[in-house]
């Protein structure tokens, strides 16, 4: 992970002269993402299948982000992102169980994360590229407890603030207002990986942006005695401004 963030750092320290927004820019957004999930969790060496033992649903997506863009060299851009995932379902681990807990089971999940990026524009025309640092504080829970008395219950959770390596490019077409894009958080290192993509089409009127994509999410990472190997992915839209 410190190998990373010194290489991407070392990057973002030789393309900082290379380009800058030449006005102040301003810009928010949020998105519906029509997520399913997908994977195991684990805690004390006990492991359950999320989706086909849990049987886990989307029930909310809660998307933001915002940017902000300046003509000052050196200094980067800043961008914040906010996504919480909550997932609920009611399955059956079976006699064997899962950390104490068997039979049938009412399981709770979120997936809360708060991005913080620092990037540069390295290209700024009709070829856009980005290049940056993210910092996101990541936070989960599963609860999973039996179904009909709540006793006994099972707790999984990670909490840690991760450096992610950023890169997005978008293409825009000429006079229509509509372009084409792609942005991803990443870092793998000793084991632990973390990954989240998106592609999209988007299509600007005046100050407003509207958006719809891809996105896949995919998170490998172990605290203490706690694991997630998850993935979550589907399609997403989006409105936001731009200033």
């Amino acid at each position: 992970m410190r190998k990373l963030m010194f290489a991407v750092g070392g990057s973002l320290i030789l393309v900082a002269p290379m380009s800058h927004a030449d006005v102040v820019g301003f810009g928010a957004s949020v998105s519906y993402w029509d997520s399913d999930l997908s994977g195991k969790a684990a805690t004390n060496n006990d492991v359950v299948d999320v989706e086909n033992d849990l049987n886990l649903d989307g029930d909310s997506n809660t998307n933001a982000s915002l940017y902000l863009e300046h003509p000052v060299p050196v200094l980067p851009n800043v961008r914040l992102g906010y996504t919480l995932v909550e997932q609920s379902g009611r399955g059956d681990v079976g006699l064997t169980g899962f950390d104490g807990v068997t039979g049938e089971v009412q399981s709770d999940l979120d997936l809360e994360q708060l991005d913080l990026t620092l990037y540069y524009e390295v290209l700024d025309n009709w070829v856009n590229l980005d290049l940056g640092l993210t910092a996101r504080d990541l936070s989960g829970e599963l609860l999973v407890k039996e179904a009909f008395t709540g006793v006994p219950s099972s707790e999984t959770s990670i909490d840690a603030v991760i450096p992610m390596g950023y890169l997005a490019a978008r293409f825009d077409l000429p006079f229509t207002g509509v372009s084409v894009g792609a942005e991803g958080n990443f870092i793998s290192f000793d084991g632990d990986s973390l990954h989240d993509f998106n592609a999209y089409g988007q299509f600007d009127m005046a100050l407003v942006q509207f958006r719809a994509g891809y996105r896949r999410m995919s998170i490998d990472y172990e605290d203490g005695n706690d694991r997630f190997d998850v993935e979550i992915g589907g399609p997403f839209v989006s409105a936001g401004v731009s200033f």
